[in-house]
């Protein structure tokens, strides 16, 4: 009997939200708040948004979150899908890879739609990094250490970007502050611009001391920080050293979610694209050196895609630590301050809620796209805890040749 064909089909990522990001910790705006309803949240505004998609044609809901415990546990993919009031016949699953949660939600899940497991999925990610601090309750195995397998220093994200100034000494912490205060003032222009807004979705919030209240702007970023501000604050990690916490990503709260389809089914079902997805790609690097990952990631991105970094117009790339991206920009010739980069700001301003960020870049990337349509091509990509990078290529439907290439 001759094998069945598996089909191979064009993925599109139709839409993403995102709640505004909070400040982890009892002074913010979501320290009363579950992090299941953050998601909740997102998943309900992407079915508003999306009023020709009927809820039962959802296929699956995969949520990701790095703390699987407490308001982020339960396979929350599956249980956020119920409060969100879709049907009981979608399923849903949680998944971990820690940063890059949201990010291989969605690549899962789009793998999925293209040997025609599903039409439309929703994928995202979640942190409540208030309620769940980094490595709450983690029990690193021993032997990580006894036999030498890792460095102590990869236990520790800030330790990690040390060591990233040491292996490339030229990457200096002035060059950091700079970049970062950079990220600051290139999303206040985004905020003013208008082109932050309309992925958010407001978020009731509740406190004993203050009541409710209505979240709809970001808390972390600090407008008008300069590199002189930065230059003042102290180093964590390391008697003298260069990370702190404004060349750094914070600890945040948030939640996102996108909408997955087949082509086929969103031309079906009257849904705009707002990216195709070309390629991913995930790779490891040394646990110490975990910010270096977005490097071989972005290599075996672009060599299953066919193409190289000059085909790449437009770059979201995650800001755990600036230093980590100047790491990236260096090994690729790309100037600190190149205007393809994190055109509306990155993590370093708006905050990284671990799990969530990655579906954050692709709504990034696919605003970016409609503001230059000249641009084919664009890459996602991210450092990941205990030494990996994530990558995902996408195609700008705004460009030209778009419609051949897809036909």
């Amino acid at each position: 009997m001759p094998r069945p064909a598996r089909p191979v089909r064009d993925v599109v990522f139709v839409d993403g939200v995102r709640t505004p990001f909070g400040k982890a910790g009892p002074k913010g705006m979501y320290h009363e708040t579950r992090a299941d309803d953050l998601v909740v949240s997102c998943i309900r505004e992407l079915m508003r948004r999306s009023p020709s998609l009927p809820p039962d044609r959802v296929d699956d809901v995969a949520v990701a979150a790095t703390t699987q415990t407490g308001d982020q546990g339960l396979t929350i993919g599956r249980s956020a899908a119920v409060l969100a009031g879709l049907p009981r016949s979608v399923p849903g699953f949680a998944i971990d890879r820690m940063c890059a949660g949201a990010m291989t939600a969605v690549t899962t899940t789009a793998g999925g739609i293209a040997v025609g497991a599903y039409d439309v999925v929703v994928a995202g990610g979640v942190e409540h990094m208030g309620h769940h601090p980094m490595g709450d309750g983690v029990d690193p195995n021993p032997r990580f250490l006894a036999e030498q397998l890792v460095d102590p220093s990869a236990l520790v994200m800030g330790n990690t970007a040390e060591n990233l100034h040491d292996r490339f000494p030229h990457l200096t912490r002035e060059r950091a502050d700079a970049y970062a205060a950079a990220s600051q003032a290139k999303l206040a222009k985004a905020y003013a611009d208008g082109k932050i807004q309309p992925d958010l979705v407001p978020v009731a919030t509740r406190s004993t001391e203050h009541g409710w209240g209505l979240a709809t702007a970001d808390e972390p970023p600090r407008p008008g920080t300069t590199a002189a501000d930065l230059a003042e604050l102290k180093t964590p990690f390391r008697p003298h050293g260069r990370v702190t916490a404004g060349n750094s990503a914070g600890l945040n709260d948030g939640a996102t979610a996108a909408m997955l389809t087949g082509a086929d089914t969103a031309a079906e079902l009257g849904l705009a694209p707002k990216m195709r997805m070309i390629s991913y790609a995930f790779a490891g690097v040394e646990p110490e050196f975990m910010g270096t990952g977005p490097l071989p990631a972005t290599e075996k991105a672009l060599a299953k895609a066919g193409l190289g970094m000059d085909d790449i117009g437009l770059f979201e790339i995650n800001e755990a630590f600036a230093v980590q991206v100047l790491a990236f920009l260096d090994h690729h010739g790309i100037a600190d301050d190149d205007p393809r980069v994190n055109p509306y700001g990155g993590a370093i301003a708006v905050g990284h809620p671990l799990a969530s960020s990655g579906v954050r870049l692709m709504n990034q990337l696919a605003r970016e796209f409609e503001d230059h349509p000249e641009v084919r091509y664009g890459v996602t990509t991210m450092c990941v805890g205990l030494g990996m990078g994530g990558t995902v290529v996408w195609e700008n439907p705004h460009h030209a040749e778009y419609e051949e290439a897809a036909a």
